[in-house]
């Protein structure tokens, strides 16, 4: 049963703008997690790229490029879509892990799973 974790305020979350990061348990390891706002709409990812196991981000909670249109990896250049998290260009290996998101009352909540758990200190 998927438990609604919340996040942030959806102000915080503006279209191509910065994340929110975040960190979760995946696979038995701890690891960060972003949401990020795309064309209206919540989308959140493990700060994972698929080409190798490496942090996207160039700069704390800056994923998109200059356009506001893709998700980058500063490491590789591996282009992800921001929506999906579909690999479409560069070295990648499949998608981003997605991770289910709602955002009711203007507040974001990420929803767990069976493989994804709050990170609990």
């Amino acid at each position: 049963m998927s438990e609604r974790i919340p996040l942030c305020n959806s102000a915080d979350l503006v279209d191509g703008g910065r994340a929110v990061a975040f960190d979760v348990v995946h696979g038995g390891q701890s690891c960060r997690a972003f949401a990020i706002r795309f064309e209206g709409g919540v989308h959140a990812f493990l700060n994972r790229c698929s080409h190798v196991a490496m942090e996207l981000d160039y700069q704390p909670d800056r994923f998109f490029d200059d356009t506001g249109q893709w998700l980058l990896c500063a490491t590789h250049g591996a282009v992800y879509k921001p929506d999906t998290g579909e690999c479409a260009g560069g070295p990648c290996r499949g998608g981003l892990v997605k991770i289910a998101t709602s955002e009711h009352d203007g507040v974001v909540h990420w929803h767990t799973d069976w493989n994804l758990k709050p990170l609990v200190f």
